[in-house]
């Protein structure tokens, strides 16, 4: 684990650990989405007023900034 870290880090990522605003904004959710850990990053996105990427269509059911995916790569 520290040698992925090191790695993200040296890569320019940062680690966003769960908190409990994350835990408490993904349980407020509506259930768009089957998968938790996919509630859980819409969730971190919201909070932290972040830019969800995915090509998950589900996802997109979430009052989220969502980056538009590149021509031809998505719906």
């Amino acid at each position: 684990m520290d040698r992925f870290e090191a790695t993200m880090r040296a890569m320019g990522f940062d680690i966003l650990p769960i908190l409990p605003a994350h835990a408490i904004a993904a349980g407020a959710l509506p259930r768009h989405h089957a998968d938790p850990f996919d509630r859980m990053l819409v969730a971190q996105a919201r909070v932290e007023n972040l830019i969800f990427a995915t090509r998950d269509n589900a996802i997109t059911r979430y009052d989220v900034q969502m980056l538009a995916p590149a021509p031809g790569q998505g719906p």
